[in-house]
C-alpha cells in the first residue's frame, strides 16, 4: 500500500507540474512539505537547497518514475538540464524492458529496499505515537476517499486523471473547521517536520551540512568558504533553540492536556475507568507505608518498601524542589533557620483539583487559594512542633500529607531533616546526631530512592551529605542526583567546567542513577510556581552551559526530574512489591503460630479491641453499682460516720458534760457543745464520709475478682479510669447546708418513743463505752508493762520507765479508791503528795508523768462506771417517762446517746437518697468522660493495655492488614499493566 501511494502521489505531482494539463490552480506540489518534496521529487526547483543526488535506499523505485511525457522533458545533468531527444524506437525497447524490470524489481529488490527506507525514515523522524488522537480519524481512512486503482488505471490520461482527484477545497474547508479544534496538535506536526528539515541539513554522517539559500550555486559557493567550526556552533545554536521551542510547546501541550484531564477526571464516566485506577493505586500504596510507620517491629520485620527519600544539607533547597515537584508552596519557610524538624511524607497523585489534606483529617485545603496554602503551612508547623518532645529539636514522628492535582507524577516523596555539621545555640546536644539516624534510617531501605540535593551555590567541599549518601549507597543503584541554584552556580563559580564535573559525576565521591541541575527560584518565598517556572525555563535558554554543551537538556529543569525520579520509583516498585508481600506472609504465619501456642483458647484482640472489652466491663461495673440497696448504704454510711465522729463525742461532749454535778448542767453543756459541732464540723465531716464510701463501693466493684471470667489484663486501665473518674468528681456543694438542717433537727429531739428504742440507745452506749475501756487498758499495759501472768508464762519483763509507770499507777488508784467521787483533773498538791510518796521509795517521778499517768487511769475508772451505769438504767425508762420525777435514777446520758444514734441514721439516710440520686449518675458520666479521653489518646491506651499478649495481638493484626493491602496494590498494579 505504501508504494502504491507514494507512486500515486509522484504521478499526481508530476501530472500538475505539467502546464499542458490545464488545471489553472496553484501546483499541488508546491503545496507540499519539504519533507515531502525531498523525499518524492529531490530535484525540483522548489527545493531551497540542491545537491548531489544520494544513491541510497530513501529514492522510491517503480515503473511509474517514467511516464510518457507528451512534450520535450529535460534531463538532469549535474545542477542544469539539457533536452530530450525523442527517439520512438528506444522509449519501444525500454518499455518493453521495464515489464521485466517490474516483475524481477518487485519480487527481489523490492522488499529489501522498501523496509530499509522504511526503517531509516522511522529512525530519523520523532515518535508521534502519542499525537496520534490529534489527527481526525478520516485522515487515516482517506484512501476511502480516492480510488487508488481506477487512479492508477486512467493514469496515462491526465484529463481522466484530474478528474479522479479528490476535491481539494471541500477537504480544505474541513481542515478549517476542525482548525480550532486540533491546533496543538496541527501545530505540533508542523512542528515536528519543520525538525526534520534540521535533521536533513545535518546530513548523514561523513557529510558536511551546509545552507543553501535562494541566490543558488554562487551564495552556495560563498557559503563553503565558512569554518567547520563555524557551522556546527550554528547548527547547535539551531539545534538548542529547536530544542527549546519543542519545550515550551510540549509545556504549553502538557498544559492543555492538564486542563482536558482535570475535565476527564470529574466526569464519572466508565471510559476513565483505566485513570481511576491509576489515581487510587498511589493512595492504596501510601495507605500501606501509613501502616508500616505505625507498626512496631519488635519480630524483626523490616520495611523495605520503596520511597522517595529527600535528603540534602540543611538550606540545599529541599523544600523547594519538592514544592517544584508538587506544584505548590506547601511547606513553611525560613531564611537561614532548620523549618523541617520531622519527617514529611508527600504522596503525590492524581486528580480534578489540586488540593491537599492530612492522614488524620478530612479538611482540604485548596493550593490555588493563598489563604489556604497560608493555612497549610501553619498547619504543618503546628504538627512539627507538637511532634518534637521537650528538650529535643527534631522528632522522629512521621507526618503524612497527600497532595492531588491534574498532572502531577504518582509517587511517595519523605522530607528528612537537612543535615546540619554545627549544633547551634538553642539546638538539643544530640541534635546532629539525631538528624544523622533519622537520615541512615530510611536510606538504609535497599529500595528506596535516595534523592540527594546539593546546592549548587556553595563549596562542593562543604558538603555533609554526599558522603553520607555514597556510605549508604555506593554503587549509585538507586540514587538521584540534584544541582539546586544552578543560576547562582553560574554567576559565581570561576569554571564553568566544575559545574560539568558535578552533573557528569566526577567531582562528588558518590555514584548516582541520573544527574539533574534545576533552578527553584530567586530565593523569594512569596514567589508563585509558575514564576518559578518561567524564570528556571528562561534561564536554561540563555544559559551557556546548554550552549555549550556542558549539560543536557534532559539533565534541567524540575520537570524532567519529577517524570525520572517518578519513573524510578514505579520501576523499584514493581520490582519489590511482590517480595516484601512474601515477607508480610511468613511473618503473619510466624505469628499467628505463636499466638496458638501461648494462648489457645482467647481471642486475638488488638489493643483497641481489648480496650472496647474493658470499657463495657467499667460500664457495667458503674451500672452494677446503682443496684446496691438502701439497707447496704445506711449501714455503711452509718457505721463509718460514726468511726469517724465518736472520739469527738465521747472526748469534747459526753466527759465534759458527765463531770457536771446535776442533770441541768449536763443537758445544758451537751446542747450548746452539740449546736457548736452540728454548725461547723458535723456536716462536712458527714460529706467526707459519704463521697469516701462512694469511691470504696466503686472501687470495690472495680477491683473485685469475677471468678474464671476475671482477666488482669484490664486492673492498670480500671485503676486508671478509677482514679481520673473520682479526681474529676465534685460532690454538690449545695448538700452539706440541708444536711446541717437535717442533723441539728434531729439532735434537737429528746424524746424517746418506747421501750425498744430505749434498748437501743443502751445498747449503742454500751458498745461505744466498751470499745473506749478496751482502748484505754491497752494503753495503760503499754505504759506499765506486762503484768504477772505474762512475766512468768511469756519470760517478758519490765523496763525501767514501765517500772516507774508502774509504781505511779498504785499511787493513784489508791487516790482514787479513798476519793470516788474524785474530779477528773489533778489538784498540785495532790500530785506533790503523790511525788513524795514515790521519792520517799527511792522512785523519782516527773510531775507530767504522774498527770499522764492519771489521765488514762481516771478515763479507766469513769468508763467502769458509766458501764454500770447503763445496767441501773436498763429499767429507767419508765422513770424517763415520768422525767425522773421522785427518783434518784438519772439517765441523761442514755438520752445523749440516743440523739446522737437517731442522728446518725436520719444522717445516713439522706446521704443514700443522695448518693442513688445523684451522685452516682455523676459518678456514671465522668466514667464515661474518662473512657472517651482514653479511647482518643492512643499513648494512654499502649500505656495501659500492656503486656506481651496484647502486643503479639496488635501486630498480628498490623501485619495481616498490611498484607491484605499489599496484595489488593499488586492486583491493582497487575491491572494497569
Amino acid at each position: 500500500m505504501w508504494r502504491t501511494r507514494a507512486a500515486a502521489a509522484c504521478v499526481i505531482c508530476r501530472s500538475l507540474a505539467n502546464s499542458n494539463y490545464g488545471i489553472k490552480r496553484k501546483s499541488p506540489l508546491q503545496n507540499l512539505h519539504v519533507v515531502s518534496r525531498s523525499i518524492h521529487h529531490p530535484y525540483h526547483p522548489s527545493l531551497k537547497f540542491q545537491r548531489r543526488p544520494l544513491r541510497i535506499s530513501l529514492q522510491q523505485f517503480s515503473s511509474l518514475n517514467r511516464l510518457p511525457l507528451r512534450k520535450t522533458k529535460l534531463l538532469n545533468v549535474k545542477y542544469g538540464y539539457q533536452s530530450y531527444r525523442n527517439f520512438w524506437l528506444a522509449r519501444l525497447a525500454s518499455r518493453l524492458l521495464k515489464i521485466r524490470y517490474l516483475i524481477l524489481g518487485s519480487a527481489v529488490g523490492g522488499g529489501y529496499t522498501a523496509k530499509k527506507t522504511y526503517d531509516q525514515w522511522k529512525d530519523m523522524m520523532p515518535d508521534l505515537d502519542e499525537y496520534k488522537w490529534i489527527i481526525p480519524d478520516f485522515i487515516w481512512e482517506l484512501d476511502e476517499h480516492i480510488d487508488l486503482e481506477k487512479l492508477i488505471k486512467a493514469l496515462p490520461d491526465a484529463d481522466d486523471l484530474a478528474k479522479l482527484l479528490p476535491d481539494f477545497e471541500k477537504i480544505g474547508e474541513s481542515f478549517t473547521s476542525l482548525k480550532g479544534i486540533f491546533s496543538p496538535g496541527y501545530n505540533l506536526v508542523s512542528e515536528v517536520i519543520g525538525a526534520s528539515d534540521l535533521l536533513l541539513l545535518l546530513g548523514t554522517p561523513g557529510e558536511t551540512a551546509f545552507r543553501a539559500t535562494d541566490q543558488g550555486y554562487d551564495s552556495d559557493k560563498q557559503y563553503k568558504k565558512v569554518s567547520d567550526k563555524e557551522k556546527i556552533d550554528q547548527l547547535q545554536e539551531e539545534l538548542l533553540r529547536t530544542q527549546l521551542k519543542y519545550q515550551r510547546m510540549l509545556e504549553r501541550l502538557e498544559k492543555e492536556n492538564k486542563e482536558l484531564r482535570k475535565l476527564v477526571l470529574q466526569r464519572d464516566d466508565k471510559g476513565i475507568h483505566q485513570r481511576k485506577l491509576k489515581k487510587s493505586l498511589i493512595d492504596m500504596y501510601s495507605e500501606v507505608l501509613d501502616i508500616l510507620s505505625d507498626y512496631d517491629a519488635s519480630y524483626n520485620t523490616q520495611d523495605h518498601l520503596p520511597r522517595v527519600v529527600v535528603v540534602g544539607d540543611q538550606s540545599a533547597g529541599k523544600t523547594s524542589v519538592l514544592e517544584m515537584i508538587a506544584q505548590a508552596r506547601i511547606f513553611p519557610r525560613g531564611s537561614g533557620e532548620m523549618m523541617t524538624r520531622s519527617p514529611v511524607k508527600v504522596t503525590l497523585s492524581e486528580g480534578p483539583h489540586h488540593v491537599a489534606l492530612f492522614k488524620d483529617s478530612s479538611r482540604e485545603f485548596d493550593l490555588t487559594k493563598e489563604e489556604d496554602l497560608a493555612a497549610l503551612r501553619n498547619e504543618i508547623e503546628i504538627r512539627m512542633r507538637n511532634s518534637v518532645k521537650e528538650g529535643c529539636t527534631v522528632s522522629t514522628e512521621t507526618i503524612s500529607l497527600s497532595v492531588k492535582g491534574p498532572g502531577l507524577q504518582r509517587m511517595v516523596l519523605v522530607d528528612l531533616p537537612g543535615v546540619i555539621s554545627t549544633v547551634t545555640s538553642g539546638m538539643a546536644p544530640d541534635t546532629k546526631e539525631t538528624i544523622f539516624s533519622i537520615s541512615k534510617a530510611y536510606m538504609q531501605n535497599p529500595n528506596a530512592i535516595i534523592l540527594c540535593i546539593q546546592d549548587g551555590s556553595v563549596d562542593a567541599e562543604r558538603s555533609i551529605v554526599t558522603d553520607l549518601v555514597s556510605q549508604m549507597d555506593p554503587q549509585g543503584k538507586r540514587t538521584i542526583f540534584v544541582l539546586t541554584k544552578v543560576d547562582l552556580a553560574e554567576k559565581n563559580v570561576a569554571s564553568p567546567s566544575r559545574i560539568q564535573q558535578i552533573i557528569e559525576g566526577k567531582l562528588f565521591p558518590m555514584k548516582a542513577l541520573g544527574y539533574f541541575a534545576v533552578v527553584t527560584g530567586k530565593g523569594n518565598s512569596s514567589e508563585s510556581i509558575e514564576s518559578i517556572k518561567e524564570y528556571e525555563e528562561e534561564f536554561f535558554q540563555n544559559s551557556k552551559l546548554l550552549k555549550t554543551c556542558m549539560l543536557k537538556a534532559h539533565q534541567v529543569t524540575t520537570k524532567n526530574l519529577s517524570l525520572a525520579v517518578s519513573d524510578c520509583f514505579w520501576k523499584m516498585v514493581r520490582e519489590s512489591v511482590e517480595q516484601q508481600a512474601d515477607a508480610f506472609k511468613a511473618t503473619r504465619f510466624n505469628l499467628e503460630t505463636e499466638w496458638k501456642n501461648n494462648y489457645p483458647r482467647l481471642r486475638e484482640l488488638d489493643r483497641n479491641e481489648l480496650f472496647e472489652k474493658a470499657k463495657n466491663e467499667i460500664l457495667d461495673e458503674v451500672i452494677s453499682l446503682t443496684q446496691v440497696t438502701p439497707k447496704h448504704w445506711e449501714e455503711i454510711l452509718q457505721k463509718t460516720l460514726w468511726e469517724r465522729v465518736s472520739t469527738h463525742v465521747i472526748e469534747n461532749i459526753y466527759l465534759p458534760a458527765a463531770q457536771t454535778m446535776n442533770s441541768g448542767t449536763f443537758n445544758t453543756t451537751v446542747d450548746i457543745k452539740l449546736k457548736q459541732w452540728t454548725d461547723k464540723q458535723l456536716p462536712n465531716k458527714a460529706v467526707e464520709v459519704a463521697w469516701e464510701t462512694l469511691q470504696e463501693e466503686f472501687s470495690r466493684f472495680m477491683t473485685e475478682q469475677k471468678g474464671k471470667e476475671h482477666d488482669d489484663i484490664f486492673d492498670k486501665l480500671k485503676q486508671a479510669v478509677k482514679e481520673e473518674s473520682i479526681k474529676r468528681h465534685k460532690w454538690n456543694e449545695r448538700a452539706e447546708d440541708s444536711l446541717r438542717v437535717i442533723q441539728h433537727n434531729a439532735l434537737e429531739d429528746r424524746s424517746i418513743s418506747d421501750k425498744q428504742q430505749w434498748d437501743a440507745a443502751i445498747h449503742f452506749m454500751e458498745e461505744t463505752l466498751q470499745s473506749r475501756l478496751k482502748d484505754t487498758e491497752s494503753v495503760i499495759e503499754d505504759m506499765v508493762g506486762p503484768d504477772w501472768k505474762k512475766r512468768w508464762l511469756y519470760w517478758i519483763g519490765r523496763t525501767k520507765e514501765q517500772n516507774i509507770r508502774n509504781e505511779t499507777k498504785n499511787e493513784l488508784e489508791k487516790l482514787i479508791k479513798c476519793n470516788e467521787e474524785h474530779a477528773a483533773y489533778l489538784a498540785n498538791d495532790e500530785v506533790t503528795t503523790v511525788r513524795k510518796n514515790l521519792e520517799a521509795r527511792g522512785i523519782t517521778v516527773d510531775p507530767c508523768l504522774i498527770k499522764d499517768t492519771w489521765h488514762q487511769i481516771y478515763r479507766r475508772y469513769f468508763l467502769k462506771t458509766a458501764l454500770n451505769h447503763c445496767n441501773l438504767c436498763r429499767r429507767g425508762f419508765y422513770y424517763y417517762q415520768r422525767h425522773f420525777v421522785d427518783s434518784e435514777l438519772e439517765c441523761n446520758d442514755i438520752v445523749l446517746f440516743w440523739r446522737i444514734q437517731r442522728m446518725l441514721a436520719i444522717t445516713a439516710n439522706t446521704l443514700r437518697q443522695q448518693l442513688t440520686n445523684t451522685e452516682v449518675r455523676r459518678l456514671e458520666k465522668n466514667v464515661k468522660e474518662v473512657l472517651e479521653d482514653f479511647a482518643e489518646d492512643n499513648e494512654k491506651k499502649v500505656k495501659l493495655l500492656t503486656g506481651k499478649r496484647v502486643q503479639l495481638a496488635e501486630d498480628l493484626k498490623k501485619v495481616r492488614e498490611i498484607q491484605e493491602k499489599l496484595e489488593a496494590f499488586i492486583e491493582a498494579l497487575h491491572q494497569e499493566k
